[in-house]
């Protein structure tokens, strides 16, 4: 008798284990056909695609969200994402600066080099920066963040994306006279102008640096952390070759990478994508989503945006033109079917309800705040922060220091929800 119900579940475990093998190998059969036609049809957003097949499963393989960034800080006394942070920023902004020497020899004279996220600073930072934080701590991720676990499977991040877009169409409607009333009058601070190319990367690593060791003493300064290193000896048995590549395989798409290496490739990632058009950023495609929402569906048209057209970061965008030709599309979707493909490799995929309905209502909440505070910052945590700061404006540190005390306004807050 025990016989049989240990072959029906051993046949049981057979057929599911297939039917997730055949699922694995179809989607990505999907992805790759659905890439070889675009490189066919239009190579550029063939390209784009590509580049976001990487963001979203560099983000979801490493666990890497920015909101962790700025919330652990405050909530666990934990730096440490923070610090990957910083050393990947360091990174492209090395891979930044042989770009835009290229493009500008000469920065002295104030021109900037295309595509830089360099924007004026004032206010609209601050405001933008402090709302971002706040919304990203309460819905539980950045705006990458949410846009990877909906790949994941995670329900409440639909809810959160919602939210983003609701706000950052209100940013929209408030844009011009955040325009009119601020943005235009304030100046544009981009570091090579006064410092030179090789002053404004040492300045901008220094200040890296001394980010790593102010989250050290963060972490230290109330007693040692506690110690999760494992002991035992590190010997490895001798392998097969085919046990060394499953060990490879697994390494890649099943086992979590660390936080580090996932920034690191983030930041190599970003040097590509500006050395082939643009650095990273994934609101301004957002901001046009919800435009088209808007307009389409509730009739409801945004005024023509003032001064966007010579901002280059992730301005705000009416959706007056085609879904399918937009390079942001392919991008902002890769990095949703991207995390989906890492997650169904890695079987890490699963339909996720909240246990709680005002899990929806937090997500939506969070989501509106990160979204308004995008929409006037001309940016999110990558677009106004991991872009700009290797940009070498002063704009990325001006938002990213704002998004502290959001951070810190959000978690008391959720330490306050039950």
């Amino acid at each position: 008798m025990s016989t049989n119900v240990e072959a029906q579940e051993t046949s049981a475990q057979g057929q599911l284990l297939s039917g997730r093998v055949v699922t694995r190998v179809a989607v990505v059969a999907v992805v790759v056909i659905f890439l070889a036609y675009l490189a066919v049809v239009n190579s550029t957003l063939a390209v784009m695609w590509l580049f976001g097949l990487a963001f979203g499963a560099i983000l979801q393989r490493s666990r890497l969200c920015f909101a962790s960034g700025f919330r652990d800080i405050f909530l666990m006394r934990d730096a440490s994402t923070m610090r990957a942070l910083a050393v990947a920023i360091g990174v492209a902004t090395i891979g930044f600066w042989l770009v835009m020497q290229m493009m500008v020899p000469e920065p002295s004279f104030g021109a900037l080099p295309a595509a830089a996220h360099v924007i004026p600073i004032g206010l609209h930072l601050v405001v933008g920066g402090v709302a971002f934080g706040f919304g990203m701590v309460i819905a539980g991720g950045c705006v990458s963040g949410t846009m990877y676990r909906i790949g994941e499977g995670y329900v409440a991040s639909w809810a959160s994306l919602a939210g983003i877009l609701a706000g950052l169409y209100l940013s929209t409607l408030t844009w011009n006279w955040w325009w009119t009333n601020h943005i235009k009058d304030m100046p544009v601070v981009f570091l090579p102008k006064w410092l030179g190319y090789g002053g404004a990367v040492a300045l901008t690593l220094l200040a890296l640096a001394g980010i790593v060791l102010l989250s050290y003493w963060w972490e230290y300064r109330s007693g040692p952390m506690p110690n999760f290193a494992l002991g035992g000896k590190n010997e490895m048995p001798p392998m097969s070759l085919g046990a060394k590549l499953r060990q490879v395989y697994d390494l890649v798409f099943v086992k979590g990478w660390p936080i580090a290496v996932g920034a690191i490739a983030l930041a190599v990632v970003n040097v590509f994508i500006y050395i082939y058009s643009r650095p990273l950023g994934v609101t301004g495609e957002l901001s046009a989503w919800s435009d088209r929402i808007a307009s389409g569906l509730l009739r409801i048209q945004a005024p023509a945006l003032l001064g966007v057209d010579g901002l280059a970061g992730c301005n705000l965008t009416l959706g007056t033109g085609s879904w399918w030709t937009s390079e942001g599309l392919f991008l902002d979707g890769g990095l949703i079917i991207g995390a989906l493909v890492a997650a169904l490799l890695a079987n890490e995929f699963k339909v996720r309800v909240p246990p709680v309905k005002r899990r929806y209502v937090q997500s939506v909440i969070g989501g509106t705040f990160m979204g308004y505070g995008a929409g006037i910052a001309i940016g999110c945590t990558i677009g106004a922060f991991f872009s700009a700061i290797p940009s070498l404006g002063l704009n990325g540190w001006v938002f990213g220091l704002s998004l502290l005390p959001g951070a810190y306004l959000g978690v008391q807050v959720i330490k306050r929800i039950p």
